[in-house]
């Protein structure tokens, strides 16, 4: 992928996917702390443990479409190849939380592109720089 935005939107569609009709992204990027953190949170059903462990495998998905889900195991490489960090936390009917962090000023940091959201999912975006905190809160159609 090239931009970031495609990697959360990927993972926002999982989220959707599992029934969520909440979905908060939270883009926290500091240039003087070198940090781009982004996660992404949902209220539905959430991943067993045994899933959770496998989740980062591309060759495990629970789409019927296709035998393979790249979205996660190459948002987290991307995350790693920037010297960033990578980890997904989730329990059955509470919801899951991905949250990835890159250096900021790593030369093969993806640019953090455009993102356009579905009207049937409440959206609550977070941008923070550092300086300043802006929330945009899409109410559900």
């Amino acid at each position: 992928m090239r931009e970031l935005a495609l990697h959360i939107l990927d993972i926002a569609e999982n989220s959707i996917s599992a029934n969520a009709d909440k979905i908060r992204i939270s883009i926290y990027e500091n240039i003087s702390e070198d940090i781009l953190r982004i996660v992404i949170e949902d209220n539905r059903n959430g991943m067993d443990q045994e899933l959770l462990q496998s989740v980062i495998d591309p060759f495990v998905t629970s789409r019927t479409t296709r035998k393979v889900g790249l979205g996660i195991p190459f948002f987290k490489s991307a995350a790693e190849a920037c010297d960033g960090t990578f980890k997904i936390l989730s329990h059955i009917d509470s919801g899951t939380i991905v949250e990835a962090s890159f250096k900021h000023s790593h030369i093969d940091r993806m640019p953090l592109g455009n993102i356009i959201g579905a009207p049937e999912v409440h959206w609550l975006f977070e941008y923070q720089n550092g300086k300043e905190r802006f929330i945009f809160d899409d109410e559900p159609i």
